[in-house]
């Protein structure tokens, strides 16, 4: 009777105390759903609330209202039920906009079904219903308003996850201040696309879509196309953009310039060797070794600084990795992928990037005229040098056959930040000496700013490449249609640099983390350290087989009897022999250090690899094991 007492005892206590647990959790579930309160483990808080969306809410005086649509009555069905689940997770960051901007953000959710209201109202709200397999469409946007002013999200796909945060804040951006900044852009190639014509057509080719920069710019700000020949910018222009431009005339530099001195913010992709210079994209040669060089010389010798145009630089820490596929993988030293080593995350143009591509762009050295101050926002390692611009896309192996670290960081974006003086002190270019031709010169123009009234700002960057398409962005497919996937953050580092210029700084810290990525920077240091150990040892054995193959065509030349030319002396043919063993020993030894040097790299990935699959799995067992130890010895204790 008292076994049968104490076993329903346990009984009951084990049964109240799952009860009692049962009860905790539900109830702490239920305070945390309460709050919308999610743990978020990402490294970068990919799916917490930016500081920058936070700064845009504080700054909230009005409410504003955010109608959400979505299907929620839509039929099951795969597309259905993944849509829903997308669905789920916009809620559950709208309740997070809804809770920090403590009661100025308004939430408003619909289910739009056939022939509703609400199906209508979504219509009215610029919402529109994405077509499924079934026929039936399926409704997932919203619209943010704030008195007159309204901004829709037709559709947010799930393809733009990521994405997901910056788009409402943009669209909260918008309806709080309406008016768009103007910004210029002048360049020299077709970053607004090429129509296509019946004569480009017969010849095979086809017109242009705009750059993806361009369309990106153009959903914050009016952007308005600058002409290479343009004499006087628009007084209307906040910032004006300049890319690659080529063989730019003196006096664009001095539309430029004043532009500059009345209190206009200026960013220019300068380059080394373009790759992408529309003016050589017929011959496919000439593209694969680049369109040449391009910079703003007059106004950058004037601000203190040197752009070299004629060579691009190396890095052997930043080496970007590019074939992959059919394609064997291969480094690239001219091809930089830019880690945080090389970014001034301090910065707010830079702060949240860290994956920037940089293509056989230039360098900026000098100090600044007084009056500037200067901020290095992209630089290289100690581990680079310039080679040579032509060699490095014909033949990435020739250009980097001497190459010597230089030892020193190497500035690849600047910004300036001052009071700049004209680089045209006798004013507009042409203007200098009387049409007469006398030697007296003419006095300055009497509209000819000579230096601005406020501080302004230029940024420069040695590379235009890093913004076009080709190596920017990756077009996709999708069930909800074509997706231009990003490769990296340079267009974000393009868009933060006109958002700041613009005036605009919140938008910066929401868009750029779309794009954060984790690069392999331990394993990229250990490739270049290998390769700086066996890159003295490969360049002797070189030359040795060098040198002994011209001994020997040395010796096959010697006879000046001309019937005697191909008959050698004992002594010549054992030096013969002698050479040709010693440069097959050469070539075998070379073969074996690139083999070894393969190997070392090799053996490396593997080994990071294997030590990144097996510590998270080893630590958490290990943890158990303590654990059971511990509470066995608590057990053995009672």
């Amino acid at each position: 009777m008292h076994m049968q007492k104490k076993s329903l005892a346990t009984f009951l206590y084990s049964a109240g105390g799952v009860l009692a647990m049962a009860a905790i959790l539900i109830g702490v579930n239920l305070l945390i759903g309460a709050a919308r309160t999610r743990v978020d483990l990402t490294k970068e808080k990919a799916y917490t609330l930016s500081d920058g969306t936070r700064a845009i809410l504080a700054k909230l005086d009005t409410p504003v209202k955010i109608r959400f649509y979505c299907s929620k009555s839509a039929v099951a069905s795969p597309e259905t039920v993944f849509l829903k689940s997308y669905a789920s997770k916009v809620e559950d960051l709208l309740a997070e906009y809804k809770q920090a901007s403590k009661g100025k953000i308004v939430i408003e959710k619909f289910d739009p079904q056939p022939d509703s209201d609400a199906e209508d109202a979504a219509r009215l709200n610029g919402v529109e219903g994405v077509p499924l397999q079934s026929g039936e469409k399926f409704y997932l946007g919203l619209s943010v308003s704030l008195l007159d002013s309204q901004q829709a999200i037709p559709f947010l796909a799930p393809n733009r996850e990521r994405q997901l945060e910056y788009d409402i804040s943009r669209a909260i951006t918008r309806v709080t201040t309406p008016e768009k900044p103007v910004v210029g852009v002048m360049s020299a190639l077709p970053v607004f696309g090429m129509p296509s014509n019946p004569m480009m057509m017969q010849m095979g080719q086809r017109g242009s879509e705009p750059w993806a920069v361009i369309g990106e710019l153009k959903n914050d700000f009016t952007v308005k196309r600058v002409e290479m020949s343009e004499d006087k910018i628009d007084d209307e222009i906040k910032v004006l953009v300049v890319i690659h431009p080529k063989e730019i005339s003196d006096a664009a530099q001095f539309a430029i310039d004043q532009f500059l001195l009345r209190g206009g913010k200026v960013i220019a992709f300068l380059d080394a060797n373009s790759l992408v210079d529309s003016r050589n994209q017929q011959n496919p040669m000439m593209g694969q070794m680049g369109g040449g060089g391009s910079s703003l010389d007059k106004l950058i010798s004037a601000w203190g600084l040197q752009f070299e145009h004629s060579k691009v630089v190396a890095d052997m820490n930043f080496q970007l990795q590019v074939g992959g596929g059919e394609s064997p993988n291969s480094d690239r030293p001219t091809w930089l992928s830019i880690t945080p080593e090389g970014i001034d995350t301090n910065d707010i143009v830079t702060s949240e990037i860290d994956n920037i591509w940089y293509f056989a762009g230039g360098v900026f050295s000098g100090t600044p005229v007084a009056g500037l101050k200067e901020t290095v926002l992209l630089k290289t390692t100690t581990d680079s040098a310039l080679v040579d611009g032509f060699l490095a896309n014909l033949s990435p192996e020739s250009a980097m056959k001497d190459f010597k670290p230089s030892g020193k960081e190497q500035a690849l974006a600047v910004r300036l930040t001052g009071k700049f003086k004209t680089a045209f002190p006798n004013g507009k270019p042409g203007a200098e000496k009387p049409v007469d031709g006398s030697t007296n010169a003419l006095p300055p123009a009497p509209d000819s700013l000579k230096e601005s009234k406020t501080e302004t700002t230029v940024i420069l960057v040695g590379d235009a490449d890093m913004i076009n398409d080709s190596f920017t962005v990756q077009e996709m497919q999708t069930p909800f249609g074509p997706l231009r996937r990003q490769l990296n953050a340079n267009l974000n580092f393009a868009q933060n640099a006109v958002e700041q210029l613009s005036g605009d700084n919140n938008l910066i810290a929401v868009r750029s983390r779309a794009t954060l990525n984790r690069p392999f920077t331990v394993m990229k240091k250990m490739e270049a350290e290998a390769n700086q150990r066996f890159r003295g040892e490969i360049e002797n054995l070189e030359k040795t087989a060098q040198e002994a193959q011209r001994r020997i065509n040395e010796l096959q030349t010697q006879k000046t009897d001309k019937s005697q030319r191909f008959i050698l002396s004992p002594e010549q043919q054992a030096e013969l022999t002698k050479l040709e063993k010693e440069s097959a020993e050469t070539g075998k030894k070379l073969r074996q250090v690139k083999k070894d040097l393969a190997r070392e790299v090799d053996s490396l990935k593997t080994r990071l690899t294997w030590e990144n699959i097996l510590v998270m799995p080893a630590l958490v067992s290990l943890t158990g094991l303590v654990l059971a130890v511990y509470k066995r010895k608590l057990t053995a204790a009672k």
